[in-house]
């Protein structure tokens, strides 16, 4: 038999929580001493790796009593179940780290994210309908946006943002507008417009640069994702690929 407080130690819980068990009937010991000590034998030690392992899926306490009890428990069945559930847990944890490390790869701990505001996103929107809405560009980006979801959208928006935040970089690195690597960004972004939005002509591309440098409000939020200067930059880089 093994001692409460050698439980303890195995299992890394508390004396008091294992005692807490004892008290809701969920882990009971093998035996009780005259003196009030208690034993917990092999099939106890089972049956706790059974609850934690329930409670690191999220079970309550409670519900973990009652599946446990169950006249229909099947520990392997049961093992096989928690399995599934913890690999299905693994792919979340790995997607958030993802998440996180391209976080830190963007330097986004440094951004305010209402640069972001869906407020500010509608009102580009409707200046730009107001601006060329009868354009065969904008006939296009509607059409392509209503076909996508609000997550898809907001993906896409993120990635325009993500390319200028690679040209922030590159500038901050001393490259000039001009240069190979960020005239190749110049295409991605091209691409990227043009796979998303609408078909994304020199024409347009000029005037997307024209914007990120002569509207304050675009200027103020590049510079805030990708690093100060990085509007400038961009436009000017957007210039050299145009020809301008």
């Amino acid at each position: 038999m093994m001692k409460v407080s050698e439980l303890s130690k195995l299992s890394g819980l508390s004396v008091r929580t294992l005692h807490y068990y004892d008290e809701i009937g969920l882990l009971k010991p093998g035996e009780v001493s005259e003196a009030g000590y208690r034993g917990y034998g092999e099939e106890a030690v089972e049956r706790l790796s059974q609850v934690m392992f329930f409670r690191e899926l999220g079970f309550p306490l409670k519900d973990i009593r009652g599946i446990l009890e169950s006249p229909s428990f099947d520990r392997n069945a049961a093992l096989e179940q928690q399995i599934e559930l913890l690999k299905l847990k693994r792919e979340h944890l790995d997607n958030l780290i993802t998440l996180a490390e391209g976080a830190v790869m963007l330097g986004m701990s440094r951004v305010d994210f209402k640069a972001f505001d869906t407020r500010k996103i509608d009102a580009y929107m409707a200046e730009a309908k107001e601006n060329w809405g009868k354009s065969q560009a904008w006939q296009e980006y509607e059409a392509k946006v209503k076909g996508q979801t609000k997550q898809q959208q907001d993906a896409a928006a993120l990635g325009t943002m993500d390319i200028l935040a690679e040209m922030g970089k590159l500038k901050a690195a001393g490259e000039a507008p001009g240069s190979g690597a960020a005239q190749a960004l110049v295409e991605k972004l091209r691409s990227h417009f043009t796979e998303y939005y609408y078909d994304c002509t020199l024409e347009i591309l000029a005037g997307l640069g024209k914007m990120y440098t002569g509207d304050g409000r675009f200027q103020e939020n590049i510079d805030e994702y990708g690093g100060p200067g990085t509007a400038q930059f961009a436009g000017e880089a957007i210039a050299v690929y145009c020809g301008e």
